[in-house]
């Protein structure tokens, strides 16, 4: 079976690869910042709707990776996803650090970790709907996905009244792929990767 899926980001597979520490001691430019904040509430976004995690989940494994200074309660949580720039409402803080950046990525991957075989399972669903030609909607996995993710989106981004359905649905299934690849093993630097390169465009 010919695979369709594709890594959405880029895998630095060729030559010696960089460790954590040394990926990340660059840090982005000022301008980079609100495309990494977008880009880490959305990988987020897409959890919460395959796998329907809040923030009790995040939070669990904020502590069990030590990141506690960065993520300490759900207020902190918070704040540091409505430092989106495309999120409804101006309460939340505008800024986020690159160790705030850091911590999000290191949380997201291992989320993504712990659910990798239901991603694993609605990606290979993804991929048999393409093969046979039907909407991925119509299968019980992907559709639920879809509308969790859809009306999330709705109820707290700004720009969700310009993005069509199949918009939506297109960038959910995006963020799932996406996904398969965060949750595995060296995900969190694939991601810190793909968040640099998102953020030049």
């Amino acid at each position: 079976m010919r695979s369709t899926v594709k890594p959405s980001a880029p895998t630095n597979e060729t030559g010696p690869s960089p460790n954590w520490e040394e990926l990340t001691q660059k840090a982005p430019e000022p301008t980079q910042l609100d495309n990494i904040k977008a880009q880490l509430d959305l990988v987020l976004l897409a959890l919460e709707a395959l796998a329907e995690i809040g923030s009790e989940a995040m939070l669990k494994v904020a502590a069990e990776l030590n990141l506690e200074p960065m993520v300490a309660d759900r207020v902190a949580l918070w704040r540091l996803r409505q430092s989106n720039p495309l999120r409804k409402g101006q309460g939340g803080r505008k800024k986020l650090d690159v160790e705030e950046a850091r911590s999000l990525v290191l949380i997201s991957c291992h989320l993504a970790k712990q659910h990798q075989a239901l991603i694993r399972r609605a990606v290979a669903l993804l991929e048999q709907m393409a093969e046979q030609n039907r909407e991925p909607h119509t299968v019980a996995l992907l559709g639920d996905y879809i509308d969790r993710f859809s009306n999330t989106y709705a109820d707290r981004m700004e720009d969700a009244e310009n993005l069509s359905a199949k918009e939506l649905t297109n960038l959910a299934l995006k963020l799932l792929i996406d996904l398969l690849f965060y949750s595995s093993p060296g995900g969190h630097r694939r991601l810190w990767l793909a968040l640099l390169d998102r953020a030049k465009n």
